[in-house]
């Protein structure tokens, strides 16, 4: 969940609501027309490619966000977040951690590349 004096914009706020409630539909009308996502060093351009993705990688595996950290950097985001799910998680940390970087341009992403978060 994220609480409303982190600040983020609309459009990221509107992004992990819809991933937590498993919403495409509004998952996708975050996203602009020609968006990039990179998941994981897969590239995904295209809101109808991102939306294949999502629906394949977020969606069908029940994936939630947990914020636990924001900083904005250069007209940018960065969303540290826990996630967790119903996919495989053979080999992976417990809790899963991942950076999430949006950039947006005017409402809406036009960017997210998503990482995972190296505990320092």
């Amino acid at each position: 969940m994220v609480e409303a004096k982190l600040d983020l914009p609309a459009p990221i706020i509107a992004f992990i609501m819809a991933m937590n409630m498993f919403d495409g539909d509004a998952m996708y009308a975050t996203f602009a027309e020609h968006a990039l996502v990179n998941d994981a060093q897969r590239e995904h351009v295209g809101r109808d490619a991102i939306r294949r993705w999502f629906e394949k990688e977020l969606i069908s595996d029940r994936v939630t966000m947990y914020t636990t950290n924001i900083r904005a950097h250069e007209g940018g985001f960065a969303v540290i977040a826990q996630v967790t799910g119903d996919y495989d998680k053979t080999g992976l940390p417990d809790p899963l951690e991942l950076r999430f970087y949006f950039t947006l341009s005017g409402d809406l992403i036009s960017q997210l590349i998503i990482i995972p978060s190296k505990r320092t």
